[in-house]
């Protein structure tokens, strides 16, 4: 026991002194010639003042202003006619299993209440295009938001009847829930 003791100090002790300071000259002197010399000042070019002018006479430098509203599919757009009559949706009846109709194909769909980013961790299994890289969905108004594993949406979709959901990728595929 008194080895082992023994042992155990000689390496606190061996640990303490690699912990040692190693400055020259002792603790109130500084080396004054080791320091950065001190920065110069620089000089300032003239600051010059005028008029601007009138953004509202020549918008010439300006593009025009977008008109309507973005394709149904397209990224950031929506379906107009499909969100005006949406169906009230919450996050609870959301979760589960559902059935996915997409591109002429079907894959199954797996929608959990588990925090994933901004949004609740899903998944597909057996899916083809964009949404498989589904990882996360949230609800937003009433609209239900597919995101991919970064977080960015690939889907939207409205809930359309009792137990089904429609709606399309960024882009353009249909894509619907069913229970």
């Amino acid at each position: 026991m008194r080895v082992f003791h023994a042992a155990a100090g000689l390496v606190i002790v061996l640990a303490l002194t690699g912990c040692q300071r190693t400055s020259f000259g002792g603790f109130g002197s500084q080396d004054v010639s080791a320091a950065p010399a001190p920065l110069q000042a620089q000089p300032v070019p003239s600051v010059s003042s005028g008029q601007l002018p009138d953004p509202t006479t020549s918008t010439s430098q300006f593009p025009s202003a977008p008109t309507g509203t973005p394709a149904a599919g397209a990224p950031g757009g929506t379906d107009v006619a499909a969100a005006s009559s949406a169906l009230d949706v919450t996050k609870e009846s959301m979760v589960g299993n559902w059935r996915v109709s997409s591109a002429g194909s079907s894959c199954d769909m797996f929608l959990t209440l588990t925090n994933l980013g901004s949004g609740s961790r899903g998944g597909t299994r057996g899916c083809a295009g964009e949404l498989t890289a589904m990882g996360s969905w949230e609800v937003a108004g009433k609209q239900v938001v597919l995101k991919d594993r970064s977080g960015n949406p690939i889907a939207r979709l409205y809930k359309t009847a009792d137990a089904r959901f429609d709606g399309s990728t960024n882009g353009g595929q249909p894509v619907s829930l069913s229970r």
